[in-house]
């Protein structure tokens, strides 16, 4: 057993076994093309040509209509959208994968002509000055509607009904997605938060917003089904920039995420070079290793190689993967045959329909 790929060991996270430590990565596809943006036979097909995964994260799924920053994701607030999950968890687990739904809220990261003309939620009233991809194509972003705690406490509680109906449609945990310049980042960064209530200044305050999200969640489905995504050098993008509060500020929640029991810490190499950035933190799975003491996963457009020498030297105990999933569904399966990998086409990534979607073959199929 010496000789198997790091990539290829089974490994436990909580009560589930995961049969390699092969993660498939969340990944915005804009498949729910439907007035409900309900997931459908489609998404059930792509996600079950891709369960030889250890584990499969869906794609962002928002947790209510004030969470939606693109066009047709699906969402996870409707009992509609919980039937079309169910597809997907039902198919998945007839292919003896596992599953989790990513729960997601781009917070300022939208656009008012998906919320009825009025702005999107955020911390603080400060404009990204990014684009937001709506049905009219990409458009600039408004200065959002600072969020009052009334606002707030409705989010967590749409949290925690996002997670109430991932049990239902049968998934095998959640994911939130607090990353990548959606809302919770937003609360965690100073560029982004300047509010002077319980939820900004401090870190602690601007921390705070997660660790109620996760303590309303827990309340209806076990700890250990729990993961949380962070990207801590996430840099000049979404509006978002480091300063030097920003690694402290992510080593105190990833220190802090110790006190719970959850499936998994999902940390992402950082998406641009910061390595000359003033403050940041080049080497996330390094630094943040030492801090964190339950399953690490990490992520970044690694390769095989890369992904077997993490694991190796202990810098992670899970590795993600996104884009090889695209071109690949049977990526464990190409790995450990040591197979040749297909290109994938990112004129396909963001549209509708099976092209780019469920048409890449299998092993098998060539």
């Amino acid at each position: 057993m010496s000789n198997v790929q790091p990539l290829l060991k089974e490994i436990k996270i909580g009560e589930l076994t995961l049969k390699n430590r092969i993660v498939m990565a969340p990944m915005t596809r804009n498949r729910a093309n439907n007035t409900e943006n309900r997931p459908t036979e489609l998404q059930a097909k792509h996600y079950a040509q891709r369960a030889s995964a250890g584990l499969i994260i869906t794609c962002g799924s928002q947790v209510s209509k004030k969470a939606v920053g693109y066009i047709n994701t699906p969402g996870i607030y409707s009992e509609a959208q919980v039937d079309g999950w169910k597809l997907v968890t039902k198919a998945v687990h007839k292919n003896n994968g596992k599953i989790f739904i990513q729960l997601w809220h781009v917070g300022r990261m939208s656009h008012p002509d998906l919320h009825d003309g009025e702005p999107p939620f955020a911390p603080s009233a400060i404009n990204p000055k990014s684009k937001s991809f709506t049905f009219e194509g990409f458009k600039d972003t408004v200065i959002p509607k600072a969020m009052t705690i009334d606002d707030i406490k409705q989010t967590i509680q749409d949290f925690k009904n996002a997670a109430s109906n991932a049990m239902k449609a049968g998934f095998d945990g959640v994911e939130i997605h607090s990353s990548n310049g959606y809302l919770f980042h937003q609360f965690f960064t100073k560029c982004s938060n300047n509010r002077t209530d319980e939820y900004g200044g401090s870190i602690e305050n601007r921390a705070r917003f997660l660790f109620e999200v996760i303590d309303a969640i827990k309340t209806v489905m076990p700890e250990n089904r729990i993961g949380a995504r962070l990207n801590p050098s996430f840099h000049d993008i979404f509006g978002i920039t480091i300063d030097k509060e920003t690694i402290p500020t992510f080593e105190y929640i990833v220190e802090k995420l110790n006190n719970y029991n959850l499936a998994y810490l999902h940390l992402s190499e950082p998406f641009t070079d910061v390595t000359n950035v003033p403050f940041s933190e080049p080497n996330i799975a390094r630094h943040f290793r030492p801090l964190y003491k339950g399953t690490l996963m990490i992520n970044n457009e690694f390769n095989q190689e890369i992904g077997n020498r993490v694991l190796q030297e202990d810098l992670a105990d899970l590795v993600a993967f996104g884009k090889l999933f695209i071109s690949n569904p049977d990526l464990p399966i190409r790995f450990e045959l040591n197979g040749d990998l297909a290109p994938w086409d990112k004129t396909t990534f963001y549209t509708p329909g099976e092209k780019g979607y469920t048409d890449y073959s299998l092993l098998t199929e060539i």
